[in-house]
């Protein structure tokens, strides 16, 4: 049974850090790629970052300078460094999987498993 648990969000203040966390099990997390989504109220999901099995990362231009995406194929965890943070940040921030996959994308449909997300408030 796929699982991806989400842990690290928090509320900030404009201009702070957060690191988010994404244990994942249940398939082969280094054959896969892996992406971290976004959703504000009212809004449609978006990508913001996802890496594949090689390391090779894309970013959302919004957030491109600012959050590092990086993965650990040995604990199979996916990790979302998040500095500057701006209020336009604020979102329910999901893990999400696409097992066997190649050269990894920012859209939604691309994966197969998400995971419950993690809530980001930054205050202005």
């Amino acid at each position: 049974q796929v699982q991806l648990v989400e842990s690290g969000g928090g509320s900030v203040q404009a201009g702070g850090s957060l690191r988010l966390s994404c244990a994942a099990s249940g398939y082969s997390f280094s054959t896969s790629f892996m992406g971290w989504f976004r959703q504000a109220p009212g809004k449609e999901r978006e990508g913001v970052a996802c890496t594949d099995k090689y390391g090779r990362t894309v970013y959302a231009g919004s957030v491109k300078g600012r959050f590092t995406i990086s993965r650990d194929n040995a604990e199979n965890s996916l990790i979302l460094q998040m500095n500057s943070l701006k209020p336009e940040d604020t979102a329910m921030y999901y893990c999400a999987a696409r097992p066997g996959g190649s050269f990894c994308n920012l859209n939604p449909p691309s994966y197969n498993f998400w995971g419950l997300g993690t809530q980001v408030t930054v205050s202005s």
